[in-house]
């Protein structure tokens, strides 16, 4: 059995990275049936922003908190508890001024705890996600921040999205881009396609925890 975590945080129903983690969770499926499907629609429950009784409750030892603090800390537990059960993880992610989605910020801020998803020490920060998970971030964008034109140094989103990844232990990530979407119906559509494209031979070839350990 395969686990698969799709997370969308596009406010567009129609948009070209919902319309591409659903190719590649199509394309998955087809090789591996047994897959089991988790979809997270960040627009249809959009997180909570991090608050401070949320802080107060994450940082309280779980045999001291209060009922309301348990509370406080329910859908941070069953956010984790998905990313934990998933062998593959799948991003869909537009770029909105130049990073991700307010309701992606709002996720990883709930899925980034101490004792939980991450520890310190006098090494430093250590990722508590157990290896080996394999990470398909699926990015759109309007330009081209690989070459071209715009600067890499305007790019938010990929960085983040690679740093915050592997602060919390995914250290496996392939990341497929399909850019250009501002320069025209027909330069847009043929980024799609080869994005599409990218996707089928990774879902070929793309190794889950369970293969892995086989």
């Amino acid at each position: 059995m395969h686990n698969m975590l799709i997370v969308n945080s596009s406010p567009r129903s129609n948009s070209v990275s919902r319309r591409l983690t659903a190719y590649f969770a199509d394309e998955w499926k087809a090789k591996h049936p047994d897959t089991r499907v988790i979809e997270r629609d960040l627009t249809v429950d959009s997180p909570p922003f991090v608050s401070e009784a949320w802080i107060q409750a994450s940082y309280t030892p779980p045999a001291q908190r209060t009922p309301a603090q348990q509370q406080a800390l329910q859908l941070s537990d069953a956010l984790i508890e998905e990313l934990m059960a998933a062998d593959v993880i799948v991003l869909g992610v537009p770029m909105h001024n130049f990073s991700i989605p307010a309701s992606l910020k709002a996720w990883f801020d709930l899925v980034t705890r101490a004792g939980k998803t991450f520890s310190y020490s006098d090494k430093g920060p250590k990722g508590l996600l157990p290896a080996g998970k394999q990470v398909v971030a699926i990015v759109s964008r309007g330009g081209v921040f690989d070459e071209g034109p715009a600067p890499a140094s305007s790019d938010f989103q990929v960085p983040y999205l690679r740093h915050m990844l592997s602060f919390l232990g995914l250290e496996e990530v392939t990341v497929i881009a399909a850019d250009r979407q501002g320069f025209g119906a027909e330069v847009a559509q043929q980024s799609v396609d080869n994005a599409v494209q990218k996707l089928s031979a990774l879902a070929a070839h793309l190794p889950s925890t369970a293969a892995l350990a086989a």
